[in-house]
């Protein structure tokens, strides 16, 4: 059962306990209720994007106490510097190259070599962010598409007993619409989400914004056909691998690695960059993958592969695909950059 916690420092120590052990915890900022899980914990990343019914696997924000800490997970530039000391904490995320050791989770960057980071401002989210001992990923506390939640009830609404362990209740939140999130990874700073936080705030700042889609792509979800690509070529919907090839299988199905062996979705989600990554730095000249069903996480699975995907004559025709996979059609899905809140 979700419990509703009260603002106390026993309500506290009880979600930074949740979020330790993995489990998920709404809490409140000035912005929005977010939904937040371990983000160095592949796991419960994963079951952000379950409980939200997210389409696809677009970056997720992550929430640090202080720029301090922050600084242990991504590169700062002198813009990203001169926009953190002037507004956090605050209603604005950052999109920072990743450090090489970054102990984030493949999934919090949706396998972008970059991170978006924020430090909130409400009171209630800095005391469980500095009582809990992880970074905390945390999208907005809504089943994909809904209206983002401004307090604790809305939140309860939302979401089934056993998918979030708590919400802690901070009451109304302030400003009551996500972060701005600008794009401070590449050499001009890019407004990829207007929000909380004026442009013309920022621009004292900074300077001039690009907008999304000018000059260099920025490193944000939704915004290339191909995306998350491994340096070898991908095949998909393979019922077996072929010579040369590394075999990534779900569910019964033998092969070099195994995205879940049970079959579990939240687990594959889990699993899928880290093993990409490893297949991709083995011995074999491409990997071939199998099918994952299209249901529940398994959509922003297939969505994601589909992008990393490199196009071939010879994929597997539907009726080759076996049957112990019990796997639809691949989609593919393209959304826009952090659609879904914080």
């Amino acid at each position: 059962m979700t419990r509703v916690l009260p603002a106390s420092p026993d309500s506290l120590a009880e979600a930074a306990g949740l979020l330790d052990r993995g489990s998920l915890v709404a809490f409140p900022t000035e912005t929005v209720y977010g939904l937040g899980g371990d983000a160095t914990d592949d796991k419960a990343v994963a079951s952000i994007f379950a409980a939200k019914g997210r389409p696809s696997f677009n970056p997720l924000i992550t929430h640090l106490p202080d720029l301090e800490t922050a600084g242990n997970f991504a590169l700062f530039n002198d813009p990203a510097f001169d926009l953190a000391e002037a507004f956090w904490p605050g209603p604005l995320t950052l999109v920072l190259k990743r450090l090489p050791q970054c102990r984030l989770s493949d999934l919090v960057s949706a396998g972008l070599d970059t991170v978006a980071l924020r430090v909130p401002a409400h009171p209630l989210a800095r005391d469980l962010l500095r009582s809990a001992n992880v970074p905390v990923a945390a999208p907005s506390a809504n089943r994909s598409g809904h209206v983002s939640p401004t307090t604790a009830d809305h939140v309860l609404s939302e979401f089934t007993e056993d998918q979030i362990a708590a919400i802690l209740d901070g009451g109304p939140c302030r400003v009551g619409v996500e972060s701005t999130v600008v794009d401070v990874s590449g050499a001009q700073p890019t407004l990829l989400r207007p929000g909380g936080l004026a442009v013309e705030d920022i621009q004292r700042v900074c300077g001039p914004l690009a907008k999304a889609g000018e000059g260099e792509a920025p490193r944000s979800p939704g915004m290339l056909s191909r995306h998350y690509a491994p340096g070898k070529p991908l095949r998909l919907n393979a019922g077996a691998p072929r010579p040369g090839e590394a075999f990534l299988s779900f569910g019964g199905l033998p092969g070099t690695m195994n995205l879940s062996v049970s079959g579990d979705p939240i687990e594959a989600a889990a699993n899928l960059f880290a093993m990409l990554r490893e297949l991709d730095a083995g011995g074999f000249a491409r990997i071939a993958v199998a099918p994952v069903p299209d249901t529940g996480l398994g959509a922003a699975i297939n969505d994601r592969l589909r992008r990393a995907a490199t196009p071939v004559e010879d994929a597997a025709p539907l009726d080759d695909w076996p049957e112990a996979c019990g796997a639809a059609m691949p989609c593919l899905a393209i959304t826009d950059p952090y659609d879904d809140g914080d």
